[in-house]
């Protein structure tokens, strides 16, 4: 359940609201429905938005920081604030995800890009709950839309992330995918966990890579992809070998 904390702070009661993402962002509007039309059903066109503690941090700490210092302070010294920030960002968010989705998009997915920040009672506090809250948001209004949830780091609790309010859950690539299964249970859809400096490898051990997390994923109910985005300086044939490798392990 999500906490309620009914006083929030002058900060965070003046937040604004974000109920009005046509008008604050009206081009995506136009890039997505510009992609729709574009890809004329060959392929699903995803969107994509952060995660409430990912924004949270990010406002918070006003930059990225490998410690996540100010947000953990916070944690502690005024928790009650953090809570009603979080509580802001996840209806936002959700409010976010449908203008996406009422614009194109055909699935959505979550970044808790700052998980590895968190360990596993504060993501149960700060960042599950919200995260819950926002994706909940966004299946009473869209309930055919795919919701995907992805914790970067965040493998070494994926115990919590059993019973999360999404349709697939995307690993990393810090775990094992016969342990991810095991964890997550088997009715649970997958996705990722392919470490994605493989890419910098040559075409065969791409193959053989994707080839090994197909074969512990079985051929269904998993999602090939890496454990998290292309990085920078990835060769563009690497990665059209690793799709290529997907669709021959498939």
């Amino acid at each position: 359940m999500v906490p309620i904390h009914p006083r929030p702070g002058p900060q965070v009661a003046a937040l604004t609201p974000l109920d009005d993402p046509l008008s604050s962002t009206p081009f995506i509007s136009t890039i997505l429905g510009d992609l729709r039309s574009e890809i004329a059903g060959r392929s699903t066109l995803l969107g994509f938005v952060g995660s409430p503690f990912t924004l949270a941090a990010y406002a918070v700490e006003g930059q990225a920081n490998r410690h996540c210092i100010q947000t953990k302070k916070m944690m502690t010294a005024a928790p009650e604030v953090l809570h009603a920030a979080l509580d802001h960002i996840a209806i936002g968010i959700a409010n976010y995800a449908c203008y996406q989705i009422e614009s194109g998009a055909q699935a959505i997915q979550f970044f808790e890009s700052w998980a590895h920040h968190i360990g596993p009672s504060q993501f149960a506090e700060f960042a599950k709950p919200y995260a819950d809250k926002a994706m909940r948001l966004v299946r009473e209004r869209h309930p055919d839309v795919p919701i995907m949830y992805y914790a970067n780091g965040g493998s070494s609790y994926l115990e919590l992330q059993r019973d999360m309010a999404c349709d697939v859950i995307s690993l990393d690539w810090a775990v094992d995918m016969t342990v991810a299964k095991k964890t997550l249970g088997e009715g649970r859809l997958l996705q990722g966990n392919v470490d994605p400096t493989l890419l910098f490898g040559s075409a065969d051990q791409i193959r053989k890579g994707v080839a090994d997390c197909v074969a512990k994923a079985g051929k269904r109910g998993h999602i090939v992809n890496l454990g998290h985005g292309v990085l920078q300086g990835t060769p563009e044939e690497a990665v059209q070998a690793f799709v290529d490798a997907a669709k021959t392990a498939y």
